[in-house]
């Protein structure tokens, strides 16, 4: 098995061996801890929780209010099976379990839920200590850090006929290789956005099972930007970049139809919102909604178009009699702004996107093509960013290889949990909801897993709804 530890090497016994310590991982600890099970939490980052962190420095989007049926549905193709996770870990459990670490949370005007402070950092910490010094009853979390796992492999079983007694994983440390066997051991490595924050997808290198050639969906990016294509096919032109990138284009509407149904097919996606550009081509939230589908029809297609209303608040006959309103010596720029209160960054996009023939209002015909440009702006796209500048993954451990518990079906005693499985969502809480779930989700399966002993076949079972607090699978 690729990247497997040396079956020579010492293997230190430990009972619960969490890899990745990000909040999936974490979860999972809490859970066992709580539970009175001893933890050790390995990471190969000097600290825990590096992409959280990062993720709420701007203000941390814990999770999202609307209704459950809602949020269930933004998990797409997978949303069957996030509706298990939710169901026993959903938002209102994140935010009780923020209140709990005596963190208070608020909902934003866009239904987003943040901590009263809008930070990470005292959240985490909070966490840790909580981990480290948990209530009466509860095991102390062991931290490991600088601890990168670079293989693993189930352990033999302790008797013939039973089941495996769990799994062995190959560490390399600041004092050089260790190997560690645990009755149970769970992977939380994420996906390979942000990769210097230790999300590097480097464990698809080496997780592997005999006979399973399907076992990970290759990893692509999700809540990410794209290249478009500018008047040369090939980007923006030099003048557009320089001077736009990095603005953003705001109280627009972006549309998606089908592959050649044009403006006026049935929308695939329609939200309102906003979106920057850059050197290159696009990102930002509002792309960041649609960017699975985009992505799929670039794969498909080989690119992708999406169609601009930079008015959406006016009407296109609204747009059109501003169009035909007298301008005189004024600049089309200096019109478009004056009657429609269309900024520098939307005039140039047309500009960049247009052909000059369709930048004219001299007639009736003219004013209608303009208007219907300004409403419907076709901008294709040719690529998406690399993964490494996506904010997640799509795409990882398959999750028909696992049973409800998280637990490989053909790896006894070994689970994975976060985004390192085979799903995606959108941006506003509902990535690190479906993260903390399913930590929890795989942590209570462990639990079952100890209880149950080696000898126990959890392979084929199938969960029963849980309560956010309750211990059952």
């Amino acid at each position: 098995m690729t990247g497997a530890p040396d079956a020579a090497a010492p293997a230190a016994r430990v009972t619960a061996a969490i890899i990745g310590a990000g909040p999936a991982g974490l979860m999972a600890a809490q859970v066992l801890s709580q539970a009175g099970v001893p933890v050790d939490v390995f990471d190969a980052m000097p600290s825990a929780g590096r992409k959280f962190l990062l993720a709420g420095k701007g203000g941390l989007n814990l999770t999202h209010s609307e209704p459950l049926p809602a949020f269930i549905r933004r998990y797409g193709a997978r949303q069957a099976e996030a509706a298990a996770w939710l169901q026993a870990f959903g938002p209102q459990a994140v935010r009780e379990w923020a209140a709990a670490l005596g963190v208070a949370t608020f909902v934003g005007t866009s239904g987003r839920v943040f901590p009263q402070e809008m930070k990470a950092a005292p959240l985490l910490r909070a966490w840790l200590r909580r981990l480290r010094q948990p209530a009466s009853g509860g095991a102390p979390v062991r931290l490991h850090m600088r601890h990168r796992c670079v293989g693993a492999r189930p352990a033999a079983p302790e008797a013939p006929g039973q089941a495996g007694a769990g799994v062995i994983f190959r560490l390399e440390t600041p004092e050089g290789a260790r190997c560690v066997q645990a009755s149970a051991g769970l992977l939380a490595l994420g996906g390979a956005s942000w990769p210097r924050l230790g999300s590097d997808g480097a464990w698809t290198r080496w997780l592997a099972m005999p006979g399973v050639t399907d076992l990970i969906a290759p990893l692509r990016p999700a809540n990410c930007g794209f290249d478009a294509a500018g008047p040369g096919g090939s980007g923006w032109s030099p003048y557009f970049a320089q001077r736009f990138a990095g603005q953003p284009l705001k109280s627009v509407a972006l549309r998606v139809t089908a592959p050649g149904a044009g403006p006026q097919g049935a929308a695939l996606f329609e939200r309102q919102g906003e979106f920057v550009v850059t050197a290159t081509g696009v990102e930002g939230s509002l792309i960041y909604a649609a960017s699975a589908l985009l992505r799929e029809t670039i794969a498909a297609h080989g690119h992708a178009v999406f169609w601009l209303d930079l008015l959406p608040a006016r009407s296109a006959a609204q747009v059109q009699a501003a169009l035909l309103a007298p301008r005189g010596s004024q600049s089309l720029a200096s019109h478009l702004r004056k009657k429609l209160r269309l900024d520098a960054i939307k005039t140039a996009l047309l500009h960049e996107l247009l052909p000059r023939a369709a930048l004219r209002t001299g007639s009736e015909s003219e004013a209608a093509g303009l208007a219907a440009a300004i409403k419907a702006l076709p901008v294709r796209l040719t690529a998406p960013r690399p993964v490494q500048e996506a904010i997640s993954t799509a795409g990882g451990v398959r999750l028909e290889h696992l049973t409800d518990g998280l637990m490989l079906r053909r790896w006894p005693g070994l689970f994975c949990a976060g985004e390192m499985l085979d799903w995606e969502a959108p941006t506003g809480g509902y990535l690190l909801t479906a993260c903390l779930a399913s930590g929890h989700v795989a942590g209570q399966a462990m639990r079952r897993w100890l209880q149950a002993g080696p000898g126990a076949d959890f392979t084929s079972q199938t969960a029963t709804k849980t309560g956010a607090n309750s211990g059952g699978l």
